[in-house]
């Protein structure tokens, strides 16, 4: 997912701070890509879902709550029939 809603192609140094297990579980799990891709993969998909829940509420200000029906259409579409499955 790297690139989504990215139209900069510099980039810029920041500090964050873990809990040390949380830190030594990304070292392990980062791999050949590195930290530094696997984090910007996890904070462009959180941002996504941040601009995706502020439209479903722009949405349901405008009309009506989504049913139960309407959120697992769209969960199967976004993500596949596993996803429904996942939140359940």
């Amino acid at each position: 997912m790297t690139g989504i809603g990215t139209h900069d192609v510099g980039t810029t140094n920041i500090s964050v701070s873990l809990p040390k297990a949380t830190a030594a579980d990304l070292r392990s799990r980062a791999g050949r890509r590195g930290i530094s891709a696997y984090v910007t993969d996890a904070v462009e998909h959180k941002l996504a879902m941040d601009r995706l829940g502020e439209i479903v509420a722009r949405y349901e200000e405008e009309h009506e709550p989504l049913t139960e029906a309407e959120v697992a259409a769209a969960a199967d579409e976004l993500f596949g029939d596993s996803a429904v499955q996942r939140s359940a």
